[in-house]
């Protein structure tokens, strides 16, 4: 038996079942050209989307300046600078998807239940050792804390999210964060189960597996 379990999530490009609503998420999932000359972390090896290539960015989707609920949570851990904010889809140690509130400041990542505007986890920037992205043109990615269990999660705006991770690091430490692109790659999904997850390449899609270790 073939101990690959297939993500039974959606498959977000290419796939003709109905894809999860991130919300404002307006990626164009063509597929667009390998990468040859601009200084992203991609560094030339990453297949991406020809939106992802030409999209202005602006860092917070979600005007958390103006909502109060979240900006308590952020200035009650010091926190006000705002980079990056956006919904995501989170990937549990089970498999399962859950919708979350990703704000990212030039101190910490924080995730946030989008429905009751509760902060379900903060990871300190300090304390990420290395992002994992395959080098198809899909939302996936994972973050990697060594102290910690790792992140899996998937973004419309996957290429800006890294880009200001990359940025934010180099900028408070003079220490360029790893950005690793592999089709094959393994995490910690909980504090006990490590997973191996692998991206290929099929008609009308990536297709995304996974092994438990």
């Amino acid at each position: 038996m073939d101990r690959f379990k297939e993500q039974r999530g959606p498959k977000f490009d290419g796939d003709e079942s109905p894809r999860p609503d991130f919300d404002g998420g307006d990626e164009d999932r063509s597929v667009g050209e390998v990468d040859g000359g601009d200084q992203t972390p991609f560094a030339g090896g990453k297949v991406r989307r020809k939106a992802s290539r030409y999209r202005e960015h602006r860092g917070d989707y979600l005007h958390v300046s103006s909502r109060p609920g979240l900006m308590r949570i952020l200035e009650k851990q010091g926190d006000t600078s705002i980079l990056f904010a956006d919904k995501v889809l989170k990937f549990t140690g089970s498999g399962k998807m859950k919708r979350r509130i990703f704000i990212l400041t030039d101190f910490a990542i924080y995730l946030i239940d989008p429905e009751t505007e509760a902060m379900t986890r903060r990871i300190a920037l300090a304390a990420v050792e290395k992002m994992c992205l395959s080098k198809l043109s899909d939302n996936f990615f994972a973050i990697i804390i060594p102290t910690e269990y790792d992140l899996f999660m998937a973004s419309t705006r996957k290429t800006e999210l890294v880009q200001v991770m990359v940025d934010v690091t180099k900028s408070a430490s003079d220490y360029e964060l790893e950005v690793l692109l592999s089709n094959r790659f393994e995490y910690n999904a909980s504090a006990s189960l490590v997973k191996e997850v692998s991206f290929e390449e099929s008609e009308g899609g990536i297709k995304t597996k996974f092994l438990w270790k």
